[in-house]
């Protein structure tokens, strides 16, 4: 089982290879280690920006570290933060099938300590950037990532604020009084087989219980993935039962923006 302490991160490597994106937005491929696995994230920020601005994890959906996650990175680089697309599996492990990715997700989630220790690692690699004010983190995940970025509210991980886009809002784990310190903003669809009404009702019920700050938003007729413009091709190629919405899309991003600037005094 792993311990995570600053010991544990004395050890990890980190190589970087850097790019220009645009005028003024930087990006950096991340390769680290843990345990003796490779890792590889993608960190993005804007020159811009003058001095320390929050930091955002980007968590990514049970595909693996994609485009998708990049480009949300560096669409929050644009906004004025700095965002890091961690890894939850492992360089190199990308799947093109929803068998493949289901396997990945298993592995990745066969105990919540090694799920903890792959967030925290990413936590502390944003956090230590020159750019990031480490004392101002949020975290943000879709599908899989969704998931995650829950979880480590309830365990009480110190973060200013999390947001779920089409995340499994159920979880064996759940917020216990005075321990969550995240305020929660969670966007899902109405229509989303994945994620039924009776898990809405139950988040709501568990977070209200234990006191936790929670917006949430569901948008009615919306199916899973509905932030991915790629979900169209996932649903057509596979059977899936999931679909891109622009109009879902925007809103959840308006109000992400919108809640951050509230939870970082900006």
């Amino acid at each position: 089982m792993t311990r995570l302490t600053f010991s544990a991160f004395a050890g990890i490597l980190f190589t970087f290879a850097s790019t220009q994106a645009g005028a003024a937005m930087q990006t950096e491929t991340v390769e680290y280690q843990i345990d003796d696995q490779t890792f590889t994230g993608y960190l993005a920020w804007d020159d811009a920006v003058d001095g320390e601005r929050p930091g955002v994890l980007v968590v990514h959906e049970w595909w693996g570290h994609n485009d998708f996650a990049r480009d949300q990175a560096e669409k929050l680089a644009a906004a004025g933060y700095t965002a890091f697309a961690l890894d939850m599996y492992g360089s190199g492990k990308l799947a093109e099938h929803p068998d493949t990715a289901k396997q990945f997700m298993q592995e990745a989630t066969r105990d919540m300590e090694q799920i903890k220790a792959r967030f925290m690692t990413a936590k502390t690699l944003l956090a230590e950037h020159d750019t990031v004010d480490g004392d101002r983190i949020a975290a943000q995940g879709y599908c899989f990532g969704g998931a995650v970025v829950l979880n480590m509210a309830r365990l009480g991980v110190d973060l200013d604020g999390v947001v779920s886009y089409h995340g499994a809002l159920g979880s064996p784990l759940k917020a216990e009084p005075g321990q969550v310190s995240a305020r929660i903003q969670v966007y899902t669809g109405g229509a989303d087989q994945m994620v039924p009404s009776d898990q809405v009702a139950g988040l709501v019920q568990e977070m209200q219980d234990a006191g936790v700050d929670l917006t949430l938003v569901t948008f009615p007729g919306v199916l899973h993935s509905f932030t991915n413009p790629g979900a169209d091709r996932f649903a057509e190629e596979f059977g899936m039962p999931v679909g891109y919405d622009e109009a879902a899309a925007t809103r959840s991003w308006d109000g992400t923006l919108r809640f951050y600037r509230e939870i970082f005094g900006q």
